[in-house]
Order: structure tokens, then C-alpha cells, then sequence
């Protein structure tokens, strides 16, 4: 692993990843706050910050922002997560001093002028209507509000429409100024690239950013439940799911192992059984996807209102195969073959690297190295997968339903179909 990592004064993180064979850099600054560090009044400032970043400094205007980039043949984007944020660029090499100085100037310099806000905030809600005008992604926000209800970690990344609206632009100093400190900030960058000169860069650009950053975390309390959203749609969207498991849970990579097996695939389960043998669906599959301190294992399904009622079943008895009687030897190797190789293609792109580097040393404080990743999935053995299943479906499920659902049978069956705990939270949208 080509990795070096240094330290400022001032607690930025600055890791390279040097690759040789490439002519371009990827360079980005991941920052350790995202939609779970908000004010409940404020849900959605961190993903308006992040479009308001590009909006004008006190040096350039947002055309002279991207004219720069892109006189060069780069590109500079972001986005917003539930615990991070990032602002990114992609250059040829030569033009790594030009991409850090935009990144730190957007970053430290942001004017978020008045009628810049006005604009934005015009678009971000076009943004949160087109997300509501597709369903297969709006779904998985739904999901997680029903997953985990009235907190921080079930809000939408997007923010609501009722509050984007009337943010004031104190609310993005406030939220920059409290949550943006370099000691929770990794400056990471991949490619063709001299370690120390990327240290003097960022020591020039950002060594005199503030230090300390306000981002207290509420605790997450998965409840799950049941959330219908009745839509006149061709399709319904199902998403049934569990608590799941944290990066850091020493399961984590059993989990994911499962999940490959059971739907993330074409030979897997779900896909072979709901798709290729029953024609229930055009799409099906499972994720987990972790946080620092939680996370979530999910099936998604798309069927038609007159398949509606078959489809669920036909995954809770899926689940019920997978629990009751170990995964033979063959599907457990093929699951794992396929993440390991996901892992390790995703080395062949700059832009991966230097997500994965800053990503990880947000999470675990330390860059983890590939050859980890993998032998950590390697040591997955039929036991474990086993024992990850118990975990999941000992938890009360998560059923997310929008679309015509009436075909859809009761959350209580569904809890008599997985022989799990009682009750029902339940949430209804027009």
C-alpha cells in the first residue's frame, strides 16, 4: 500500500495514495459531519452547504469556480451523507496546487450572498421535487425515516421542503463555522503525486483553519415499523429490512458477505428466485449499509400492483431458508470472491482511492489497507453468516411500501411470517 499520511498544527489529516502508472490526481477534503450533525430546525443545511460552496468566494464568483477547474480538463463536485461530506476534484497532476487552492477557497471563503442563496435554494427544492418524482430512490428515504423515527439519523440528506425554503444564511455560517474543524477534516488525494508536496500545499491552503469542530452525535435507537405511502404509480416499491450492523462491528463483514449472497448478485438468491424463476420483478436486491455506530440491512423490490401481493412472501421465505440451514460451501466462496474483487478493482480509479483513504481514516482513524479489507472477507466462514442471520432477524423489520400497496399483506402478518417481535409503528403518507 502506497499510502503516507501526515498531520499540521492544526489536526488536518493530509493522506496520499501514489500511483505511478496515472497521469491525473483525484484530491478531496472529507469532512466527519453530515445530515446527523444538523439542528432539527436546520435539516438539510449540510446538503445546502455544500451546493452553496460553489456559489462565489471572496475571490471568484461561482463562473470564475468552474471556468478554473475546467480550463484545466478538470472537474471539481461534492456531496452530502449522514456523517460526511465531501468536495472533491479530479486534474491532471501539474494542476494539483490550482485544485487545492479552489477546494480550500470554497471551503474557508464562501460569501453565500443573499440572491446566491436565493437561487440555490430554488434549486435544491427542484431537487428534492425531482427526488419525490422517483420513487426507487425517494423510497430508501422513507426507510430510514420509518427505521428510525423522530432523530437525526432517520432525517433526509436532502432536507425537507418546509425548511429549505426559509433557511437563512446565518444557518450555513453557523453550521461551516461549529461543525467544520480540521481536526475532523482528511485531506486525501490519489495519483500521480509527491507526498511532501502535497504537505506544503495543504499547509499553505488550510494551516491556518480553525481547529475545533462541534459535532456531538445523538445516539441512533432503530425502532423500526411500518410505513405505507399510498402513490398512483405502475409500481410499488418494497423495502423490508432490519437493524443491521456498524463498520466497526466485528460482524461487519459477515454482514456483508450475507448480504452478496443473498441479493447482491445474479446468482443470488433473491435475484435467481424472484427474478429468473418467478418474473416477479425487474429489480431486486440487498444492501447493509453501515455507520459509525449502526446501520441497516435491507431487500428492495420493484413488482407490479398485480405481483404485489406475491413478493413479499416469497422474501420472507427466502430469509427463513438462509436462517434455518448453513450456506453451502460454493455460494459462500462466490460471495465472497465477488467482494474481494469489487474491493480490489476499485483500486484501478484515483477517484476510488482517495474516497476510500479519506473515508477511512474518518471511520477508523488509520487508512485501512486493501490486503485488510480482503482478509477480513476471506475469513468469513459458513458459521459466521449464520450467526449474522440470527442478529438481523432477531430485530423488529422495517417494511416500506410506496405505491399501490393495497395487494400488500399486514405488517402483522409479516411479523407472524418471521417469527419476530410484536407491534406495529406505523406512518402513512397521502
Amino acid at each position: 500500500m502506497s499510502v503516507t499520511v501526515s498531520h499540521l498544527s492544526n489536526g488536518l489529516t493530509v493522506a496520499s495514495d501514489r500511483m505511478d502508472t496515472v497521469e491525473s490526481v483525484s484530491v478531496g477534503v472529507w469532512v466527519g459531519v453530515g445530515t446527523r450533525h444538523e439542528p432539527a430546525t436546520a435539516n438539510g443545511v449540510a446538503h445546502l452547504l455544500e451546493h452553496m460552496a460553489f456559489k462565489g468566494t471572496a475571490r471568484r464568483s461561482a463562473q470564475a469556480i468552474a471556468e478554473e477547474i475546467e480550463a484545466v480538463g478538470g472537474h471539481l463536485n461534492a456531496y452530502t451523507g449522514r456523517e460526511t461530506t465531501a468536495y472533491y476534484a479530479k486534474i491532471l497532476s501539474d494542476d494539483l496546487p490550482l485544485a487545492l487552492d479552489l477546494l480550500a477557497d470554497i471551503l474557508q471563503h464562501s460569501t453565500f450572498e443573499e440572491e446566491e442563496l436565493k437561487r440555490e435554494r430554488a434549486v435544491v427544492l427542484q431537487e428534492l421535487g425531482q427526488a419525490e418524482d422517483t420513487p426507487d430512490d425517494i423510497v430508501f428515504d422513507y426507510f430510514q425515516e420509518v427505521a428510525y423515527p423522530d432523530q437525526p439519523l432517520g432525517w433526509p440528506v436532502l432536507g425537507r421542503a418546509e425548511i429549505i425554503a426559509s433557511l437563512p444564511r446565518q444557518a450555513l455560517f453557523d453550521y461551516q463555522q461549529t461543525r467544520y474543524g480540521a481536526r475532523r477534516m482528511v485531506l486525501s488525494a490519489a495519483g500521480r503525486l509527491e507526498h511532501g508536496r502535497l504537505v506544503e500545499l495543504a499547509e499553505s491552503a488550510f494551516g491556518a483553519h480553525r481547529a475545533e469542530c462541534q459535532a456531538e452525535q445523538t445516539p441512533p435507537s432503530y425502532r423500526g415499523g411500518e410505513g405505507r405511502y399510498e402513490r398512483d404509480l405502475e409500481q410499488l416499491h418494497l423495502l423490508l429490512g432490519f437493524d443491521g450492523l456498524g463498520i466497526e462491528d466485528p460482524d461487519y463483514y459477515a454482514g456483508q458477505v450475507f448480504s452478496m449472497l443473498f441479493g447482491g448478485g445474479m446468482s443470488s438468491r433473491l435475484f435467481q428466485e424472484v427474478r429468473e424463476k418467478r418474473g416477479l420483478v425487474y429489480s431486486v436486491f440487498s444492501f447493509l449499509n453501515g455507520q459509525s455506530d449502526s446501520g441497516l440491512f435491507g431487500v428492495y423490490a420493484g413488482t407490479g400492483e398485480a405481483e404485489a401481493g406475491e413478493l413479499l412472501p416469497i422474501v420472507c421465505d427466502e430469509l427463513g431458508k438462509v436462517a434455518s440451514a448453513p450456506v453451502g460451501e460454493a455460494e459462500l466462496q462466490r460471495a465472497k470472491a465477488q467482494l474481494k474483487a469489487s474491493v480490489l478493482m476499485s483500486r484501478e480509479r484515483t477517484s476510488a482511492r482517495a474516497e476510500s483513504l479519506g473515508g477511512g481514516i474518518l471511520s477508523h482513524g488509520r487508512p485501512i489497507p486493501p490486503e485488510e479489507t480482503v482478509a477480513k472477507i476471506e475469513a468469513v466462514d459458513t458459521g459466521d453468516v449464520s450467526r449474522v442471520v440470527a442478529r438481523l432477524l432477531a430485530s423488529r423489520p422495517t417494511l416500506t411500501l410506496l405505491g399501490p400497496a393495497a395487494g400488500v399483506e399486514s405488517y402483522e402478518r409479516l411479523l407472524e411470517r418471521l417469527g419476530g417481535p410484536t407491534g406495529r409503528t406505523a406512518v402513512a403518507r397521502a
